[in-house]
């Protein structure tokens, strides 16, 4: 085999790579992007800039494959200990650590490159995006409240995606920010909950394994409620119309029904209301908040 053939990743390596760093998972994140983009479009002058939400997209999926990447090689070690994640790609062997890493190096060079096609205040702030992604996968050692880090993490999203639009500051993409945060923190919390016996046998930190299921749920619950405030406070400060609280009102439903499902004594419906539910919840809004924007003024 010739150095030059060597050098170009194989299909089964990649699937690999693209299995390790969940990419269908982006489906939690990209909406409310778009949505803050999408909103700022419209404040501006009221037309959709494909190449610009197209440079979005790109930034918010290499960033999140950036993080993931180095959140599972960070962890493999844990991941090796834990029965439920010890059959992923760096603990099998299915990835190397090389690899992962040459993956994720380049999916941070094509988030810093969008960005720089951006704007510049992209581009100074994209290292500051970065800091949360590696934090993260460390706060389960030193705190026991990592989904605080993986919150700021995922708020970078929207004000990201506002940023892209008007190279501007905006609070209406922080309060936007703070919501998808505080959610994504909230479920991350019923998540851990399934690990609770393992984490405290090796070690690992959650609110779940420090003060209990319970609490944990309790707490997802109280931010979820919150959430839903912030996304009120978003649609006041944004002058949304009847399809934006229509998405909320579907939004709420589905909190409800997520915690209906999800008791402190009965996680059989967990990977129901982690991955099903909340991929709705992205997804509703989204669509929601785009019909509006639509039946406001925006122009395709």
């Amino acid at each position: 085999m010739s150095s030059a053939s060597a050098a170009i990743p194989s299909p089964g390596r990649t699937r690999a790579f693209l299995r390790l760093v969940m990419i269908e998972h982006s489906v939690f994140a990209l909406p409310f992007a778009y949505i803050a983009a999408l909103t700022a479009m419209y404040e501006v002058d009221r037309s959709v800039h494909w190449t610009r939400l197209l440079l979005v997209t790109v930034c918010m999926v290499g960033l999140r494959t950036f993080a993931m990447a180095v959140n599972r090689i960070i962890d493999r070690e844990i991941d090796a200990r834990n029965p439920r994640t010890a059959q992923r790609e760096l603990v099998t062997g299915a990835m190397s650590v090389r690899h992962a890493w040459t993956g994720a190096l380049v999916a941070l060079v094509v988030f810093l490159g969008a960005a720089a096609l951006l704007n510049p205040l992209c581009l100074a702030l994209a290292p500051v995006a970065v800091v949360p992604m590696v934090v993260y996968p460390y706060g389960k050692r030193f705190t026991d409240f990592p989904q605080a880090i993986l919150g700021i993490a995922q708020a970078m999203g929207p004000i990201g995606g506002w940023l892209a639009i008007t190279g501007e500051w905006s609070w209406d993409a922080v309060i936007l920010g703070l919501a998808v945060g505080i959610w994504i923190g909230g479920f991350d919390l019923i998540y851990a909950c399934q690990d609770v016996e393992t984490d405290r046998e090796i070690g690992v930190r959650s609110v779940p394994a420090r003060f209990g299921i319970p609490a944990a749920i309790w707490g997802a619950r109280g931010c979820h409620a919150v959430t839903t405030a912030l996304f009120v406070w978003y649609a006041l400060a944004t002058g949304a119309g009847a399809f934006f609280w229509l998405g909320l009102l579907i939004v709420a439903g589905a909190f409800v029904y997520e915690h209906t499902i999800v008791r402190p004594h009965d996680l059989t419906r967990l990977n129901r209301a982690f991955f099903s539910t909340n991929g709705f919840i992205g997804i509703s809004l989204f669509v929601c908040a785009l019909a509006d924007l639509l039946v406001r003024g925006l122009t395709l």
